[in-house]
């Protein structure tokens, strides 16, 4: 793993581990800037930064940055009343990708964040196996049904535990082609 997924990695377990993640605003744009920022600060530029250029994965090419504030300002009014309008909230944010690094890493964050203060769940992430998760993530612009049913299986109500909150971002930087070391937090 590279230094600076590394020092994000640290970031990552430090934004819950010092509470910081309790004042992250939820749902909305500004919250998953909060979050990239925390993650990233002094190690990309553009922490928390919203892009203006245009990026693409793949033969994908994600939302034109001309357009990327109104299309966040819609996806921030999206509801988030059920598990399926959260997700279907989700994948929007994924086809959006507001910033030019780190998008599926923060945006996972933000995802548990939400599902913990509406629905009292959270994404056990270590049962979802990568390559099932990214296809479903592929497809989900299409039909989030795969993507509803793959994370739907594994929601826990088990929200604080550090555990499952910690593997689960070991798990995320692993999805990004990240292997993650066990050292001690």
């Amino acid at each position: 793993m590279k230094n600076i997924d590394k020092q994000s990695l640290q970031n990552a377990y430090a934004l819950f581990d010092s509470g910081h993640i309790n004042t992250i605003e939820i749902g909305s744009t500004k919250g998953l800037q909060q979050i990239h920022h925390y993650l990233f600060d002094g190690l990309y530029d553009f922490a928390g930064e919203i892009r203006t250029l245009n990026i693409s994965k793949g033969n994908f090419r994600f939302a034109n940055s001309l357009y990327l504030k109104e299309i966040l300002l819609k996806i921030e009014t999206m509801s988030e009343d059920s598990f399926e309008a959260i997700i279907a909230k989700y994948v929007e944010m994924n086809i959006a990708h507001p910033f030019m690094e780190g998008n599926g890493r923060s945006m996972r964050i933000w995802l548990d964040m939400i599902l913990k203060i509406r629905l009292q769940k959270v994404v056990n992430w270590q049962f979802i196996d990568k390559e099932a998760y990214l296809q479903a993530m592929e497809r989900s612009p299409i039909n989030d049904l795969e993507l509803r049913t793959l994370l739907g299986n594994s929601l826990t109500s088990d929200i604080d535990n550090r555990e499952i909150i910690f593997k689960g971002i070991e798990q995320s930087y692993y999805y990004e082609g990240y292997v993650v070391e066990d050292e001690s937090k």
